[in-house]
């Protein structure tokens, strides 16, 4: 240990945490469903954080020693780099006895709680230079990976405990911030759901009462609906760069970027840097499907994006024609939907399904006035959505700015407070 100009302390990290190694749960016992989830580096976010991605679940029905089984509050640290950017990220876990703790993730144990906080190491553990300390330590051909030892050897500042914990705080505030907008949006999109579900999966629709069932090839639906195929009501794959005259710059939307319901980030290239994937334009109202393991339902509503948008050709992007934006997207995200996809695909290894496959599906169309009332009703869910995505995307943005600086000691606590 040594100190600084600042009062702050040098440490590595051996000398003030533990690492413990996760357990190897056979896969021989993963299931769709079950009690326990085995967590894994795919449930972080890589600036840190945790995500429940119902996508990458893997529930585990054998045996399950009981120190393995994660708490709420128990901090773990990611030490296989199992998708781009998240070995050394970590995460607090959000509850009790539902997770449990594999080998690709440490858990982080405090030796003295009267020297370092939780939260404050938390951050620490998400700082910048402190990943890339992480990262540097790692090894592997296919799959790089760490280890506890070598996590001891990385250097960390460290002021008093009072001041760990204003710094935690004023972190966390951002944090609590981010973590309401979220559930707001969980909120919305459960109300257009439902409302979707109501009029046209229940048929209970405004004035329904009046409109008798007639047979269709769907089953029973109300007089003068239709059922149409997709490509009646929108566009799949509308446009592609044209390569003769492409934009300079682009924003690329790439297959992992997108979980379902939300486009987590683009990246930006030069055309002639871009990969030759990103081909699809991508406008306002746009639903974004993936066309590889469409059970994973990585799909989103695109909205507002900046001019040059581009997403990868392993996307259907379906562009609404006759239909509100918010009607197809609702339409075309429910779990029969899904199931039909799924049932669709081809291929072994990289099951999917193509354009044809989304163009031939089947969708019942109420009449025109009632859909103008849907989207009446949705397109405003949708814009007030896309507001509070902004506003989480402003505020990690801002946090990210303060974290370094708060970490390191450049910034005063007095001037943050101000």
């Amino acid at each position: 240990m040594r100190a600084s100009c600042n009062g702050w302390t040098h440490h590595k990290l051996g000398d003030l945490i533990e690492i413990k190694h996760g357990f190897a749960f056979k896969g021989e016992y993963f299931t769709d469903a079950g009690t326990h989830i085995v967590l894994t580096p795919g449930n972080f976010y890589d600036e840190g954080g945790f995500k429940e991605r119902a996508d990458k679940a893997k529930w585990y029905t054998g045996p399950v020693p009981e120190e393995f089984v994660l708490r709420k509050g128990d901090l773990i640290v990611a030490m296989t780099e199992q998708a781009e950017g998240l070995l050394g990220s970590s995460a607090l876990i959000p509850r009790s006895d539902l997770y449990l703790h594999n080998q690709r993730l440490g858990l982080v144990k405090i030796r003295d709680q009267k020297e370092l906080d939780k939260k404050y190491l938390y951050y620490l553990f998400n700082s910048r230079p402190v990943r890339h300390q992480i990262r540097a330590t790692a090894n592997g051909a296919k799959v790089r990976h760490t280890s506890p030892s070598r996590i001891y050897e990385v250097m960390i500042q460290k002021p008093r405990l009072p001041i760990q914990r204003r710094i935690a705080g004023i972190l966390s505030a951002y944090d609590k911030l981010i973590e309401n907008s979220q559930r707001r949006i969980k909120i919305l999109e459960e109300m257009a759901r439902s409302l979707y579900r109501e009029w046209f999966v229940n048929f209970r629709f405004p004035g329904h009462e009046k409109v008798p069932l007639v047979a269709s090839p769907l089953g029973p639906i109300p007089k003068d609906w239709e059922v149409k195929q997709l490509r009646d009501v929108a566009e799949v794959n509308r446009a592609q760069i044209n390569a003769r005259n492409p934009p300079e710059e682009l924003h690329y939307i790439d297959i992992s970027s997108v979980s379902p319901g939300q486009i987590n980030s683009t990246t930006t290239y030069t055309f002639a840097d871009a990969p030759g994937r990103a081909r699809r334009v991508v406008q306002h109202g746009d639903v974004l499907w993936s066309c590889v393991r469409p059970n994973r339902r990585s799909n989103a509503l695109v909205m507002h994006p900046r001019k040059d948008t581009i997403a990868s050709t392993g996307f259907a992007v379906l562009s609404a024609r006759k239909v509100p934006f918010a009607f197809l997207y609702l339409a075309t995200t429910t779990d029969n939907f899904v199931s039909y996809l799924t049932n669709n695909t081809t291929g072994a290894a990289y099951p999917a399904v193509t354009a044809a496959t989304f163009e031939n599906a089947d969708v019942i169309v109420p009449p025109e006035p009632l859909l103008c009332r849907f989207g009446e009703a949705t397109v405003p869910i949708a814009e007030h959505t896309y507001t509070l995505q902004s506003q989480i995307t402003n505020l990690r943005q801002t946090r990210d700015l303060l974290l370094p600086a708060l970490l390191s000691g450049q910034l005063r606590l007095a001037d943050v407070d101000g």
